[in-house]
């Protein structure tokens, strides 16, 4: 598929087909989100795959009820390992942010160009996620995602966009909020 239109079509997938992923196509996911860059190459991001069903719903409960979490057959956590690093200035040790969020879009897009869904879940229970997985402290829980094929929902161009004039100013600060 076409870079651009993976980009274009990519959307937040809330109903999933019970439907095993292949594992050629799943390492092929797996493998684009091992290759997206960090700050430094310090590479702060893991992730844990959750398979079985009764995790899953767990895992649904602790993202704020959200239950088509579980639907999926396979939930994606990632976490990111607290740095020390300042990046800057003012993030402190959740730089790791960044590269993680990286990882994960890398990861999303990648997905989207197998077929496969996704939803980025940012509302979630950190320390019981982080704890259910048996994570280590110095480890934050950054995004879930459901990996599965969608039901019923087909991958369309989001319309709900600003203006690129809205986003984009060239040399100073040129936008009125």
């Amino acid at each position: 598929m076409e870079f651009y239109e993976v980009v274009r079509t990519r959307r937040s997938v809330r109903s999933y087909r019970p439907d095993p992923l292949p594992e050629d196509v799943l390492n092929r996911i797996l493998e684009a989100f091992r290759l997206a860059p960090s700050g430094s190459n310090r590479q702060p991001t893991r992730l844990v795959l959750v398979r079985e069903e009764t995790a899953r719903r767990r895992l649904a409960d602790l993202c704020s009820g959200q239950r088509f979490v579980a639907q999926a057959p396979v939930v994606a956590v990632a976490l990111g390992r607290n740095i020390n690093y300042n990046r800057g200035g003012y993030m402190g040790d959740m730089s790791m942010l960044v590269d993680a969020a990286i990882a994960v879009d890398h990861l999303t897009l990648a997905a989207r160009a197998e077929g496969v869904g996704t939803c980025w879940i940012g509302s979630f229970d950190n320390d019981a996620v982080k704890e259910m997985l048996g994570a280590p402290d110095d480890y934050n829980v950054v995004a879930l995602t459901p990996l599965g094929y969608p039901d019923g929902e087909t991958f369309t161009a989001t319309a709900d966009r600003f203006a690129l004039d809205e986003l984009v100013t060239e040399g100073r600060w040129s936008f009125e909020d």
